[in-house]
């Protein structure tokens, strides 16, 4: 008897200091949760996705024109039209004195630039989507800047360069006096 006695002594002690381990372990948890819920309260919400194109191999009066051409519309729609542009179905209006084209003044066909951008809109939207923001309502700023263009061999000319900014931002609305 005295032996079982023992036993059930042993048993409850070791029940005992079972116990506040797992307590501890549920607390533990239980504060982690916390933390990472007050960390991602914490966070201000981001209102832009941002996507920078640097030194890419274009034209920057081709990706000028494109950045008009794309300014302000939705990111789906900037790109079927942009893909209809590198397929030459769709000019895109130019400045200069250039043939008129199918539905438009005057135009061209940048199917390499649009091909470009079609890239950094994807990757745009993808940015957009971490970022939790809508596609639907967000529109597209866009800016192309010429960048330092390197020497060809033999240094008699220059490649093309061009610096490109994509914004996808909500728009904002006026207030009506």
């Amino acid at each position: 008897m005295a032996e079982e006695q023992n036993k059930q002594k042993i048993e409850d002690e070791k029940k005992i200091v079972e116990q506040p381990k797992e307590e501890i372990k549920v607390e533990e948890k239980k504060s982690e949760k916390e933390k990472k819920k007050k960390s991602e309260e914490g966070k201000p919400r981001k209102t832009e996705a941002v996507v920078n194109g640097r030194d890419l191999g274009i034209s920057t009066k081709h990706s000028m024109a494109i950045c008009n051409f794309i300014r302000g519309k939705n990111v789906d729609k900037a790109i079927s039209q942009l893909q209809e542009v590198a397929d030459v179905k769709r000019a895109i209006p130019m400045k200069g004195e250039l043939p008129h084209r199918k539905g438009m003044e005057r135009g061209r066909y940048p199917s390499k630039a649009s091909k470009q951008f079609i890239k950094l809109l994807k990757q745009l939207s993808a940015n957009a989507t971490i970022n939790g923001l809508d596609l639907e309502k967000t529109r597209i700023e866009c800016r192309a800047n010429r960048a330092s263009r390197p020497y060809k061999r033999f240094g008699s000319e220059r490649f093309k360069r061009t610096h490109v900014t994509l914004k996808l931002i909500m728009p904002i609305k006026k207030a009506k006096k």
